[in-house]
């Protein structure tokens, strides 16, 4: 199937090789990091998970997004879902292959990643990290792949495909549970030491990841001849609906057990975060931003006409993925070290080169995502032609 990768109009191949000078920028970039070290970033002695930790953690809870349309569809029979399915695995094998590029950019030398399997270590929370997250990719491969294939013939997908997929669903929670726990495991960090980080993650995962595949089926419905069907994009406006209402009532519940409690060292990271701390406000502005868009959001989201607007639905799944960006992949891990144990300071913003090597990861996702989904639609619209 991947032959059909290869085929395509001006403005495919055009993207790709888009993609590809992305994705050449980043690599010329770690390579420069790769010689130099990790010194030619923003990190630091004191903040030393930055914007590499902060997308491997946002992208986690895309990939994990992928269940919810394997539950209702393999699990419940929903067959709505049966033209988008696919696109959901994808997604998550797509964004999984970030997550891991992240790590091993982040690591410094991309040797140090063996040593996860050298000297295996299952009291640790970052070895069970690994092993989860390589195996939900190689879950979305071998099922997305099997099924795809079978189509294509026009045949059931092997039995054997069950069992994996079934699998697969209680694996997406553990894959962004388990993200949760490297952050609320660490007891010298107020910011994350709160036992609802967990289901905070899993509330954002399962608006942010649909929301962005309602986008790439409103794209494809206009673009090209693959219709996943209005139904199917207005049950996953619901299903963002209802997440994105847990995800800041899981924020809310945050910020009155902080402040009602009253405990500084608890108070000092949500201070910093909204109103600045001691006049450092690198973060500020940012949070305001991921406010308004998650009010936006939800305005558009909870009236069901906008809901159910072509115009409006576009509007608010971006405004929710942003915001959900900018709280998971930028916020979150920075105002954790801010302020440090011992009370200091110290601000956090990335270089050129880690944004370009950022920038680079995310050009390696989108042309793996734009492979696989040409695959998988050329395959739906010659299983359409034959039906006709």
């Amino acid at each position: 199937m991947l032959e059909k990768a290869l085929t395509g109009n001006r403005s495919y191949f055009g993207w790709i090789a888009f993609l590809l000078i992305l994705l050449g920028i980043g690599f010329q970039f770690y390579l420069r990091q790769l010689s130099y070290g990790l010194g030619i970033t923003g990190m630091s002695r004191d903040i030393s998970w930055g914007i590499y930790i902060g997308q491997f953690t946002f992208l986690v809870g895309v990939a994990a997004s992928a269940v919810m349309l394997v539950l209702p569809y393999y699990l419940h029979n929903y067959k709505i879902f049966g033209k988008i399915t696919i696109l959901g695995e994808f997604l998550a094998v797509a964004a999984v292959t970030m997550c891991l590029s992240f790590i091993i950019v982040d690591l410094g030398q991309p040797s140090r990643a063996f040593n996860v399997l050298l000297y295996p270590t299952p009291n640790s929370v970052l070895f069970w990290d690994m092993v989860v997250l390589n195996g939900y990719l190689i879950l979305n491969i071998i099922i997305g792949w099997t099924i795809l294939g079978a189509e294509r013939k026009g045949a059931p997908p092997p039995k054997w495909v069950k069992p994996l997929i079934y699998l697969s669903i209680p694996w997406a929670v553990s894959i962004h549970t388990v993200t949760a726990f490297l952050y609320s495991g660490l007891p010298g960090r107020g910011f994350w030491l709160t036992a609802i980080m967990a289901p905070r993650f899993l509330g954002s995962a399962f608006a942010s990841g649909p929301s962005l595949l309602i986008l790439f089926c409103l794209f494809l419905r206009k673009y090209t001849r693959f219709d996943a069907g209005w139904e199917a994009i207005q049950t996953l406006a619901k299903i963002v609906t209802y997440a994105m209402i847990i995800s800041v009532f899981f924020v809310l519940c945050e910020l009155f057990t902080v402040f009602y409690s009253q405990i500084p060292e608890h108070m000092y990271h949500f201070t910093y975060l909204f109103v600045g701390l001691h006049g450092h406000t690198g973060l500020m502005p940012w949070m305001w931003i991921c406010v308004v868009l998650a009010l936006v959001a939800l305005v558009l989201l909870i009236n069901p006409k906008t809901r159910n607007n072509e115009t409006t639905l576009p509007i608010a799944c971006a405004a929710v993925f942003f915001a959900l960006w900018i709280e998971k992949g930028i916020t979150l891990v920075i105002t954790g070290y801010i302020p440090s144990p011992l009370e200091t300071i110290t601000e956090y913003s990335p270089t050129v080169p880690e944004m370009g090597i950022t920038l680079g990861v995310w050009a390696l996702g989108f042309l793996i995502l734009t492979i696989l989904y040409k695959i998988a639609i050329t395959v739906k619209e010659d299983e359409a032609a034959d039906a006709h």
